[in-house]
């Protein structure tokens, strides 16, 4: 096994995992979601251990990640924080574009590269979102959906330390997405790349922290059905036929996308 490989795997479940947790609230603000909790009908045969994961991973969050997250949005511009979050997203169209051309997805992957492409040359490496303006929004593909696409199961519903909500379709695809694709954190060992991933995630949680406000009744049951919901949406190209993680209230809300 090369060196590069296990590199990019370090560097994904080590630095990228801590990061998960505080996504999956984005995920809840990124779709249209259920008004209504109500009963639901996951594949959730181990939460039992779920819940105790998930219990876990709070205690992190609240008392490691997000005191920092709280400490940078306070000290941090607006401008300076959109372009932080505007370089990283930008980097992700490498993923979206590749991932489409797998799905033979062509209008996908013409928009990752045209994305890419625009926010790179005219937005200053990613700082500014050009592309939005062009008409370009947008469209968030990775293995996980590769993988579905290709008629892969999901399975079961898990908790995993540190790494969050997944299923195991959902963390095949987070590997390969991490360390088999081209990626722009392969020279790990300049402290630059470990700096880089810390203020990725320190801005990405400092972004998710308005989106708490939406957490309510049972926060597992909200995060499982969230993160779920959020899968489908994508794996279907945001086409919502119906709700499988709710019964009995075809009503849906539009909540921000953060």
């Amino acid at each position: 096994m090369n060196v590069i490989f296990l590199r990019r795997l370090l560097t994904s479940l080590i630095l990228f995992g801590a990061l998960l947790p505080a996504l999956v609230q984005a995920q809840a603000m990124e779709q249209p979601a259920p008004a209504d909790a109500g009963p639901v009908s996951a594949n959730d045969p181990y939460e039992n251990w779920n819940r105790r994961v998930f219990v876990f991973n709070q205690y992190v969050d609240r008392y490691a990640l997000k005191p920092v997250a709280q400490a940078y949005r306070k000290v941090t511009p607006n401008l300076v924080d959109q372009g932080v979050t505007n370089f990283f997203n930008n980097l992700q169209e490498v993923r979206n574009f590749i991932n489409s051309v797998l799905q033979a997805k062509g209008e996908s992957a013409v928009v990752a590269f045209g994305r890419f492409t625009f926010n790179t040359v005219f937005g200053v490496a990613g700082v500014f979102d050009v592309a939005t303006k062009f008409d370009l929004p947008e469209q968030p593909e990775d293995f996980g959906q590769t993988l579905a696409v290709w008629g892969v199961g999901s399975g079961p519903y898990l908790m995993l330390p540190l790494l969050g909500p997944a299923t195991p379709r959902y963390f095949t695809g987070l590997a390969s997405d991490g360390f088999v694709f081209p990626s722009p954190w392969d020279e790990i060992d300049s402290p630059e790349t470990y700096y880089a991933r810390a203020l990725q995630i320190v801005d990405k949680r400092a972004d998710l922290i308005p989106a708490e406000a939406f957490m309510s009744g049972d926060q597992y049951v909200f995060v499982r059905n969230a993160f779920l919901q959020r899968r489908q949406y994508l794996i279907n190209d945001g086409k919502v036929v119906e709700d499988p993680f709710a019964s009995g209230d075809d009503d849906n809300v539009m909540l921000e996308d953060f």
